[in-house]
C-alpha cells in the first residue's frame, strides 16, 4: 500500500458480493469517488480490479479494505485469526427459495419430509484455507433447508441430502459452467440435478435464481422470505456484515467514518429513485428487471447497517451454525469482534451533512 506525503493512503478498497449493498449503490452513483477525490484517494473495488488482490475478498488481508458481503467469508476469515472488526450488519430479504418441479407434489415445507434435497459439494480452491469459507453454495443450502424444515417441525434428519458434485461432473461440468452468465457474474447453484430428476428440491437465492426458475419451468415449494420468524431465514446474507481490517480503524478512522457516512446517504436515497435504483441492482445482482423487482422489493427496510441486539443474536446463530457444520476452523466470541465506534461516528456525520448533500439525479 503506497502512502503519499500527506500520510493518507492512495487507495481505499471495498468489496461486495453480487447482491444489493449501500456500498455498491454509493459507488455506482459516484458518491464515494467524489467524497475522496480532493484527498487524492482513489476508491477501488476488488470486483473490477482485475488483479491478484481479488483473493482479499476471502482472506481480508488488505489493510484499507471495507467489506460488505456474505457472512460466511467474513466469519471464516475471523475464525482464521485475521485482524478484522465487525462494524455493522444489514438485513436484506433477497428471495430465498426452495424450488421443485411441478410433478413432485411438494407445495409446502412439510412436503419435504423424506425427499431428496440437493447439497452442493465443498468448493475447489487453490488456497486450502479458503475451502471452507468459500463453499458458499453448500453452506447456504444447508442453512436454507434447516430453516424451511424447522418451519414445519422437521430437521435435516427428516430428508435425504444428495451430494450433487459427482452428478454435475457426469453431465458436463462444475455446476457453474452449466448455467448462463449475465454481467460477468456466475451463478452459485446448478438447477440441472433438479431438472433431470436426480433430486426433488433445491435451495436458491437472489434475483438471478428467480430467472433460472422461470427459464426451467420450476415452481416455488417454500418461500423462506414469507416465514414470519427471522431465525428461519438466517443465512449467508441475513444478516450481512460490514467488516474492516483493524489497521484501517487504528490508522485512518476518519476516512472510514466518511466512507460509511456516504453509504448511509445511499441507503436513504434508495426509496427516492426507483428507476435508477433498478438499473444499479440489475448490474449488481445480474438479475432481470422482473426478478430484481420481486427479490428486492423490501430493500429499503434493511439496507441501513446497525449493531442492534436482534441482528447480533441472529448473526451469532449463523456463526454457531457454520462452526457446527464444519465451515469454520475455530469458534470465537462474537463480542470480541465488534467495534461500534465507526458506525456511530458515521451516523453523526451523515446527519450533519444530509440536508445539503443529496444531489438531484438526471
Amino acid at each position: 500500500m503506497a502512502i503519499p506525503t500527506n500520510g493518507l493512503p492512495t487507495d481505499l478498497w471495498f468489496t461486495r458480493c453480487p447482491v444489493p449493498t449501500a456500498t455498491g449503490i454509493a459507488y455506482k452513483l459516484d458518491w464515494l469517488t467524489e467524497e475522496f477525490a480532493e484527498d487524492g484517494i482513489a476508491v477501488r473495488t476488488l470486483q473490477e480490479s482485475g488483479s491478484e488482490l481479488g483473493r482479499h475478498h476471502y482472506d481480508h488481508r488488505l489493510p484499507t479494505l471495507i467489506r460488505e458481503g456474505g457472512n460466511m467469508l467474513a466469519i471464516a476469515a475471523r475464525a482464521q485469526r485475521e485482524p478484522t472488526k465487525l462494524i455493522g450488519l444489514t438485513w436484506i430479504e433477497e428471495s430465498q427459495l426452495i424450488l421443485t418441479r411441478p410433478d413432485t407434489g411438494i407445495r409446502a415445507a412439510a412436503d419435504l419430509k423424506g425427499r431428496r434435497l440437493a447439497l452442493p459439494g465443498w468448493s475447489h480452491n487453490d488456497i486450502p484455507s479458503h475451502v471452507r469459507g468459500t463453499s458458499i453454495a453448500r453452506g447456504m443450502s444447508l442453512a436454507g433447508y434447516k430453516g424451511a424444515l424447522a418451519s414445519a417441525g422437521l430437521t435435516l434428519d427428516d430428508v435425504t441430502l444428495v451430494e450433487t458434485e459427482d452428478r454435475l461432473r457426469n453431465i458436463g461440468g462444475s455446476g457453474r459452467d452449466l448455467e448462463p452468465r449475465r454481467s460477468g457474474v456466475g451463478r452459485l447453484w446448478s438447477i440441472q440435478p433438479l431438472v433431470e430428476g436426480y433430486v426433488d428440491a433445491i435451495y436458491v437465492k437472489g434475483a438471478s435464481a428467480l430467472d433460472q426458475a422461470r427459464e426451467a419451468g420450476l415452481v416455488v415449494a417454500v418461500d423462506l422470505d414469507a416465514l414470519p420468524d427471522r431465525r428461519l431465514r438466517v443465512n449467508n446474507g441475513t444478516p450481512r456484515p460490514i467488516t474492516v481490517h483493524q489497521s484501517l480503524i487504528d490508522d485512518h478512522f476518519d476516512l472510514l467514518v466518511r466512507f460509511l457516512a456516504v453509504t448511509l446517504r445511499a441507503a436513504d436515497w434508495v426509496a427516492s429513485s426507483p428507476d435508477r435504483l433498478r438499473d444499479i441492482l440489475e448490474y449488481e445482482t445480474a438479475g432481470s428487471t422482473a426478478s430484481v423487482d420481486q427479490a428486492y422489493r423490501l430493500l429499503h427496510e434493511g439496507l441501513h447497517p446497525t449493531l442492534d441486539e436482534e441482528r447480533l443474536v441472529l448473526f451469532d446463530l449463523q456463526k454457531k451454525f457454520l462452526f457446527t457444520h464444519g465451515f469454520l476452523d475455530a469458534d470465537f466470541a462474537l463480542a470480541d469482534w465488534i467495534d461500534p465506534r465507526p458506525l456511530e461516528a458515521a451516523r453523526t456525520l451523515a446527519a450533519r451533512g444530509s440536508a445539503q448533500r443529496i444531489p438531484e439525479l438526471a
